[in-house]
């Protein structure tokens, strides 16, 4: 497998990307008193796992690198919470699709952040 070159070529990103598109999606249908509520709460910390995976890609040193990775974990975290709140309040109907998107990012995050342990072990 080649090394990735920019952080959009990390199957990781790209999963993490084409969930943030999908809850941009489903949030276009929420209530609009939720305009300035779940919504921007929910599209932001979407983004922000994208973004700290693209931003961690860039960072020196891998203790940096795994620092943002797990700030991406942490935004994930608050994006499940979100798509459980969502659908308490009946704002989605089957949330099983995001809930998979999401478990397949943290795997794949997971696992590079091992990897980046492993090899920079002594």
């Amino acid at each position: 497998m080649a090394k990735a070159k920019n952080f959009w070529d990390l199957i990781v990103w790209q999963k993490a990307h084409a969930m943030v598109i999908k809850i941009y999606e489903v949030t276009k249908g929420f209530p609009p008193e939720e305009r300035f509520g779940l919504v921007p709460q929910m599209r932001r910390a979407a983004v922000s796992v994208a973004a700290n995976i693209a931003e961690g890609f860039k960072r020196h040193g891998n203790k940096n690198k795994i620092q943002f990775y797990n700030m991406g974990q942490t935004s994930l975290e608050e994006v499940r919470y979100y798509l459980i709140l969502a659908h308490d309040l009946k704002y989605m109907g089957n949330t099983d699709e995001l809930t998979e998107r999401g478990n397949e990012v943290a795997r794949l995050l997971q696992g590079l952040v091992n990897s980046i342990k492993k090899f920079s072990e002594p």
